[in-house]
């Protein structure tokens, strides 16, 4: 992970600068996008999107059911390789309505718009072996990327926030009879942050706003010796040829990161720097990643099928995140988030047009797990949100098949009162107003059959 953080003011005070510095953290690893829940993303297939993910852990049409549900693989007959593509276009506008800074003093900056375009891909592959299916998907399962001006009004809350992850996931499955396959995989989780924000280091000189300084943050679990993994289970069941059930579940997954991080501190904040704060460190967190539920019916009427979903997320696992410092004049400080679990719902319809294509659409409402306004951040944004999206599937040959998907997301709009965390008054802006945000997403699908 690599994270850059913006400073501006500072104060004389070791406990200061370790609230500081590890709220900044906090919010990298618990940024939220705004394509699912909390910062999860569900972009794990173009066929899928096409529809909402509607009946996802049920419809096992592609080699995507790695992820969805292993379990599906079984429905697959040829050995497949599948490659996704997804643009996402979010726009989150932020209005000012009374932001402070510690002393209560009004905040200056613009309004802003943090929402950044990302690409993001997938890749999956299934082969047989016997009465054995294997698989291995390759996805991005919680991601964001916001970027606010230098100069906005929630400047010393967040200016730059970007999270990747890339996981690794093995699967295997099996009928155990004509109805009913089961399916497990182990999951590795690979993360790197970057995220820069503004500090108010005059605050603590007597003059707030007026002096900025700078730090730049690194960390990922790449280097570590303990790396993040889980495992995920799922089974399906045809009740008979038209109507399936489909159940997968995916557990937590801890990820230990370690860090840089280094400081540039204004010319009129040398005297900080006496205190032993705001010094080049290294820096640790752990923060863990939500297990979830779905569970997904699928039902064919003639040329129609229809499609359900329900899946819950286990976002209070999120209690707080604790980031320690090798600079012991920079202790441990704890960020309090409280996030709540969430549901989501999808309904959606298949129609087979013709022999070459299938024409596809969707609903979906999915939660937010932020509690209230005050835990409400520029970097996690989020609230609740409906999708409206449609699909198509060509067939080009048997061999080669396309997919090609869009989600609108109506996200309502949410309010933030959120106070920095600070021991010390000075520090403790808080950002005030309210965020109108959308969401587009545009995805691309390749599917290859290539033992026909």
């Amino acid at each position: 992970m690599s994270i850059k953080v913006k400073l501006s003011r500072i104060k004389s005070s070791r406990r200061v600068v370790a609230i500081t510095i590890s709220t900044v953290i906090a919010s990298s690893f618990y940024h939220s996008s705004t394509q699912a829940s909390g910062f999860q993303l569900i972009e794990n297939s173009a066929r899928g999107q096409g529809n909402a993910f509607a009946g996802a852990a049920a419809t096992a049409e592609d080699a995507s059911t790695v992820w969805f549900n292993p379990a599906g693989m079984t429905k697959l007959k040829n050995n497949q390789l599948v490659t996704v593509g997804h643009i996402i276009i979010p726009d989150s506008s932020f209005t000012n309505d009374g932001s402070v800074d510690g002393s209560g003093n009004p905040l200056g900056g613009a309004n802003d718009d943090g929402g950044s375009t990302a690409l993001v891909g997938n890749l999956y592959w299934v082969t047989g072996i016997g009465e054995t299916k294997f698989g291995l998907g390759i996805t991005t399962p919680f991601g964001l990327t916001t970027e606010y001006n230098d100069d906005w009004v929630g400047r010393y809350h967040a200016v730059e926030t970007s999270m990747t992850t890339i996981n690794i996931n093995p699967s295997i499955a099996r009928e155990v009879s004509d109805k009913l396959s089961v399916g497990a995989g182990m999951n590795i989780l690979l993360a790197d942050i970057t995220l820069t924000s503004a500090v108010d280091f005059g605050s603590l000189l007597g003059a707030p706003q007026q002096a900025d300084g700078f730090a730049d943050l690194t960390a990922d679990n790449l280097a570590f010796n303990e790396f993040a993994w889980g495992i995920n289970l799922g089974m399906t069941y045809d009740f008979n040829e038209n109507t399936r059930l489909g159940v997968a579940w995916r557990s937590e997954i801890d990820i230990a990161a370690e860090g840089k991080a280094d400081f540039s501190v204004p010319t009129a904040g040398a005297p900080v720097l006496g205190s032993g704060a705001f010094q080049d460190t290294r820096l640790k967190a752990k923060v863990t990643m939500p297990q979830n539920l779905s569970v997904s019916v699928k039902h064919g009427m003639g040329d129609v099928t229809l499609l359900a979903d329900v899946t819950w997320t286990g976002w209070s696992s999120f209690k707080e995140l604790r980031i320690q410092y090798a600079n012991s004049f920079q202790p441990d400080s704890v960020t309090t988030e409280n996030w709540e679990d969430t549901l989501r719902y999808s309904i959606g319809a298949d129609y087979k047009y013709n022999d070459k294509v299938i024409l596809r659409a969707g609903i979906a409402y999915d939660e937010t797990p932020i509690p209230d306004p005050q835990h409400r951040t520029p970097r996690i944004p989020g609230n609740d949100r409906t999708w409206l999206s449609f699909g198509m599937t060509y067939e080009y040959s048997p061999a080669f098949i396309v997919d090609v998907g869009y989600s609108h997301l109506f996200i309502s709009d949410s309010t933030t009162n959120h106070e920095f965390e600070s021991s010390l008054p000075p520090l403790s802006a808080t950002l005030n107003g309210t965020y109108e945000a959308t969401v587009d997403i545009l995805s691309a699908q390749l599917t290859w059959n290539y033992d026909l």
